[in-house]
């Protein structure tokens, strides 16, 4: 069937097209164990733009996108954030983006094969039309169709369940490494039994968290930790002026839960610094220590100087690299003798992203997302990426709504 659509393919002048393009109806299965099903047809509505998408772009003006094809194409349709409209069923939903022939296809292991609509060998949601496994169309809540038609500040706040889940699978690493790591301390300090030292424990990872970055992911966890961990003080640092929207927004959500003594407190420190050992120091002195917990996001080699060559991170402190392209390099005699743990991983499981879903109903994440109009954007994508979605003065989320005749405008 053809469509009108957008693809990646290796091209180093249209790595990026919008045109006619065949999509396939693949058999798939969302877990190992479960059979392969055919795709049910879909149709977009309301579509996010990643910085992923913004980075497979990049990779194919370079020549490094085959291995994400789907089987038998020389292109993939991006796309992975957002709600569709089911014919079918007669209602909308929300793609669960990763599956395959594993067990947890977001732990999937060297036996497993796994599979990522919009970006990895599985087409997406940048097309009029897709096939996508029945069992990974997920629920959205009731209360926001009125006349076949999806409330359209509702469905701003679905172009973010993707990364919101990651989110929530980070808060959970964070919590059960954290526990791990240091409750072996917390039964001498405390004198107390194992399961109450893994509980303190838990709590205390995040005493002095810095979260080095703010992009939505940055300020998803800091809501996130402060939302579950009543003694949590987060420090947001970034290059945005105190005064930006963007800071405001951050520091206003992560502190809504402050409101009733049942969550944490963050607060934000502008990088305007000449070195990194400055920056270090002003890190340290408005935390009023070292960092029991540092959370890379900015995507810059920066992060890891800061933690471990300029000492941000203390003794027994975790460090959870979250960035896509920066390398970490560490002096092993501090590292070994400071205690750290760093951890990485990049996913998230169905129970995310119907947790995410939930709570991002309920939230006003709906106002940091602008929209473009689908014509600008198709006329020219990759002008659209360069100049507008991921310009310096892009905001915070961009969104398309792809399908207008199912939005309540």
């Amino acid at each position: 069937m053809l469509v009108k659509g957008t693809y990646f393919q290796n091209d180093k002048d249209r790595p990026l097209v919008y045109g006619d393009v065949e999509i396939n109806n693949v058999k798939r299965q969302r877990l190992r164990g479960e059979e392969l099903k055919d795709g049910v047809l879909c149709e977009p509505v309301m579509i996010g733009f990643c910085g992923t998408d913004n980075e497979l772009m990049h990779m194919g003006s370079e020549g490094r996108l085959s291995a994400k094809f789907p089987e038998g194409t020389n292109r993939l349709i991006n796309g992975h954030e957002g709600i569709v409209w089911v014919p079918s069923e007669n209602r909308f939903a929300i793609v669960l983006i990763r599956g395959g022939d594993s067990y947890d296809p977001t732990r999937y292991t060297e036996d497993e094969t796994y599979f990522e609509y919009g970006c990895d060998k599985a087409d997406g949601l940048f097309a009029d039309k897709q096939y996508f496994n029945p069992d990974m169309l997920l629920k959205i809540p009731d209360g926001y169709v009125k006349d076949g038609k999806l409330d359209l500040e509702f469905a701003k706040k679905m172009v973010f369940p993707d990364p919101f889940a990651c989110m929530l699978f980070q808060l959970e690493r964070m919590e059960d490494l954290g526990s791990a790591h240091n409750f072996r301390v917390a039964m001498k300090k405390y004198k107390c039994d194992e399961e109450t030292a893994r509980a303190k424990a838990k709590e205390e990872v995040f005493d002095r968290t810095v979260i080095f970055g703010l992009g939505t992911t940055g300020m998803f966890i800091g809501d996130l930790i402060c939302r579950n961990h009543k003694n949590a003080k987060v420090l947001f640092v970034a290059r945005s002026s105190e005064d930006s929207p963007k800071v405001s927004f951050a520091l206003k959500r992560a502190n809504s839960w402050a409101q009733n003594g049942e969550g944490g407190s963050a607060g934000y420190l502008q990088n305007t610094y000449d070195s990194e050992e400055e920056l270090a120091k002003a890190i340290i002195d408005k935390m009023g220590g070292r960092a029991t917990l540092f959370i890379g996001v900015s995507g810059s080699n920066v992060e890891h100087r800061i933690a471990f060559e300029q000492k941000v991170l203390g003794c027994n402190g975790v460090y959870n690299s979250f960035s896509l392209g920066p390398k970490i390099t560490f002096d092993t005699m501090p590292f070994g003798f400071e205690n750290h743990l760093i951890m990485g991983s990049i996913n998230f499981r169905q129970d995310h992203m119907e947790k995410a879903i939930e709570l991002l109903a309920e939230s006003n994440y709906n106002e940091i997302v602008e929209l473009i109009d689908r014509d600008e954007f198709a006329a020219d994508p990759i002008g659209a990426y360069k100049n507008k979605i991921y310009s310096k003065s892009a905001p915070m989320k961009t969104a398309v709504i792809w399908n207008p005749k199912y939005i309540q405008l």
